[in-house]
């Protein structure tokens, strides 16, 4: 027989036989705890189901955002029609204009690769203009800058001038930066501009290059004259001809450093519109850089660059100490570096 608790005061428990209840009442009972037990299944299904959303939406990544997407905050329109207070533009004044950044680390294919957008007729790269100091001393002159360069008043033989449809320069991640990031990823945010990074896979072939060209600017082994980069074979084969030492010692962390370098600069620069690109995927496939030209709104064209690569072939022609350094990272995450190309 079924019993129901009756509860006298606080420390008495008092069990009774329960009475007979009509089947009527029963049955009320009975259809109000199903829909009761429905209700709470279909709040837990609900939940779970806004928790698993959430998840999903903290672990996305968006590492490339087309030109007219928007992610975030990015409500900005990605084309502009700067009005320059140094120049008209004529009959170029209603075409829009798309702003971008290179951002990258020095020996890195920065120069090549921002004489192929220049050899495009719509697009006006301005170099590295944050490489003197005045320009970057804070914040407020690197936006001074940055206005100057995007309403097209910044003049260098690269600049288009009246119809340029995308104009930009190169930016090394030492050059402010990193220091400054917050503050110039809301910039570039706020006006729509388009981050593009250069990195290299091969560090080590950058670490190369890096002090090849430090040596030189003391050196000036051109006849007197620094170049970091060359138009002619016969120039390649003389700089190539210093062969630096690596500090094999410091070697893995300098290496180390440099990966961190470039991860910590896409994290701050995540909300942008940005692409990432690698300097040996543009030379073993020259079609991405249609992909550039598409993230950048251009007309396609056949891009082309004068330069000429200075450290071809293995890597040991190029170091003093190579055994010391195949050494130091054989066995290691840079063992790869000793044997790849480019």
């Amino acid at each position: 027989m079924a019993e129901y608790i009756c509860l006298l005061n606080k420390d008495t428990i008092v069990i009774k036989p329960a009475k007979k209840t009509p089947i009527l009442l029963r049955m009320i009972v009975l259809m109000f705890a199903m829909v009761c037990g429905v209700y709470i299944c279909s709040v837990c299904l609900k939940q779970t189901s806004i928790h698993s959303k959430i998840k999903f939406q903290d672990i996305q990544v968006v590492e490339r955002l087309s030109p007219d997407d928007d992610h975030g905050n990015l409500q900005i329109s990605s084309v502009h029609y700067p009005n320059p207070e140094t120049f008209s533009r004529a009959e170029c004044a209603h075409n829009p204009v798309r702003y971008f950044a290179i951002l990258s680390m020095q020996r890195s294919g920065s120069g090549w690769f921002e004489t192929l957008l220049n050899s495009h007729v719509n697009v006006s790269s301005n170099g590295e203009i944050f490489s003197v100091l005045d320009r970057r001393i804070n914040i407020s002159s690197i936006t001074q800058t940055l206005d100057k360069v995007y309403n097209l008043d910044w003049f260098t033989s690269a600049s288009k001038n009246e119809c340029s449809a995308a104009v930009g320069f190169k930016w090394m991640l030492n050059q402010g930066v990193m220091q400054h990031h917050k503050e110039i990823s809301d910039y570039f945010n706020r006006r729509g501009v388009f981050a593009i990074f250069l990195f290299r896979r091969n560090l080590l072939r950058r670490m190369v290059s890096v002090l090849a060209n430090s040596y030189d600017r003391h050196a000036k082994l051109l006849n007197g004259t620094h170049k970091s980069h060359v138009h002619s074979t016969e120039e390649a084969k003389t700089l190539a001809k210093y062969k630096p030492i690596i500090n094999s010692t410091l070697l893995i962390s300098d290496l180390k450093e440099v990966e961190i370098t470039a991860a910590k600069a896409l994290e701050y620069f995540n909300s942008t519109r940005h692409i990432v690109l690698y300097y040996e995927d543009l030379i073993k496939n020259p079609a991405k850089l249609k992909d550039v030209q598409a993230f950048l709104g251009l007309p396609l064209m056949e891009l082309m660059s004068r330069q000429v690569k200075i450290h071809k072939g293995p890597l040991s022609d190029h170091v003093k100490n190579w055994e010391d350094v195949n050494k130091t990272l054989n066995g290691t995450a840079y063992e790869s570096f000793l044997q790849a190309d480019y």
